[in-house]
């Protein structure tokens, strides 16, 4: 076995036999951010066979002191986190095969992104997602970690279908407001305990430790020097929708228009088509040279709109209009540069 593992496989609870497990093995990351970056540096070094990241931003410079896959070169580039990730990581382990999905996760898409996998970390910074992600988890019977940080605060929790309380049995509906990294600010610990926390969870999951597996919901403030933990065990809800009923309500939420959503504290609104357009970039940036500044990689377009606005366009016909929170304002910019 390649020596690149030798110290891993001292470690009597993974050993060799874990460590052919997790060469067998697939993981979806959802998100490619703080937790995102730090999930996949730890799948990809640990020898995971197979590693999906999955995230629908592309890097900026505030991103760089903490996501620590990006760099400035990235950020000036406006490479998309899931493609400079997986350009990052390729470099570390040739003998993973990994995958980047620039997208968001949607009602459309999650299950054909989430269901052939063995393990689902989440490197979100939503619960819309997190809710759509335990639908997936509990419909397919697929083990899932939470994690969240913002500020110096964090929290993880194991998520295993049919064996722990769901994330519905926990919280029945996604909370509207809070804290967020735009609002409320985070340091860089927090993600990297957080997300290590999750990391060794997955790993527990994937080599089959069942007996060594945490059964708490665990919260910590590491600037102020607090930690609780709360024990799970007991707090499956019989009458939960998801694990309880079967009825997966964020499935079902596909919809039949585009979705505006106003991105909380980036002073942007994304547009979610609810199926792919698969938008010629090269056609668009012929069409908006003429009227203004046009950015373009292989993976985006970026086009300036009187020094007030840019328009964020995807292949996939997703576009995120930055320079507002304001749906309307969004809703129409979009009408008249991209069409309804």
């Amino acid at each position: 076995m390649d020596t690149r593992y030798s110290r891993q496989l001292l470690f009597a609870p993974i050993g060799k036999e874990g460590q052919k497990k997790l060469g067998a093995s697939r993981v979806a990351i959802v998100g490619a951010g703080a937790l995102g970056a730090v999930l996949a540096n730890h799948m990809v070094r640990a020898g995971v066979g197979f590693v999906r990241i999955i995230d629908r931003d592309f890097v900026e410079p505030s991103n760089l002191q903490r996501q620590m896959l990006y760099d400035e070169e990235d950020a000036a580039n406006h490479l998309p986190k899931a493609a400079a990730a997986a350009e990052k990581l390729k470099k570390v382990n040739s003998e993973v095969t990994i995958e980047p999905v620039i997208a968001d996760v949607t009602a459309v898409n999650a299950e054909e992104l989430l269901a052939d996998c063995d393990l689902i970390l989440d490197g979100t910074d939503n619960f819309a997602i997190r809710f759509l992600i335990n639908d997936v988890a509990v419909k397919h019977n697929i083990p899932w970690v939470y994690g969240g940080a913002v500020s110096a605060k964090g929290m993880f929790a194991t998520i295993r279908p049919h064996v722990t309380p769901c994330l519905r049995c926990l919280i029945p509906e996604p909370p509207s407001g809070g804290e967020t990294c735009d609002t409320a600010g985070v340091i860089g610990p927090i993600i990297h305990i957080v997300a290590s926390y999750q990391a060794v969870e997955g790993l527990k999951i994937l080599v089959g430790d069942q007996k060594h597996r945490n059964p708490h919901l665990e919260h910590m403030e590491i600037w102020r020097n607090f930690h609780t933990r709360i024990n799970l065990t007991d707090k499956k809800n019989p009458d939960c929708p998801a694990c309880g009923k079967g009825v997966f309500e964020f499935l079902d939420l596909s919809g039949k228009e585009d979705t505006f959503t106003s991105l909380c504290g980036r002073n942007s609104v994304q547009i979610s088509p609810t199926r792919d357009r698969h938008v010629n970039l090269d056609e668009l940036m012929e069409r908006f040279t003429p009227l203004g500044k046009v950015e373009r990689n292989k993976f985006l377009l970026r086009f300036h709109v009187d020094n007030h606005y840019i328009l964020v366009v995807f292949p996939n016909g997703r576009v995120v209009v930055q320079g507002t929170d304001d749906i309307t304002i969004a809703r129409s910019l979009y009408a008249k540069y991209i069409g309804a």
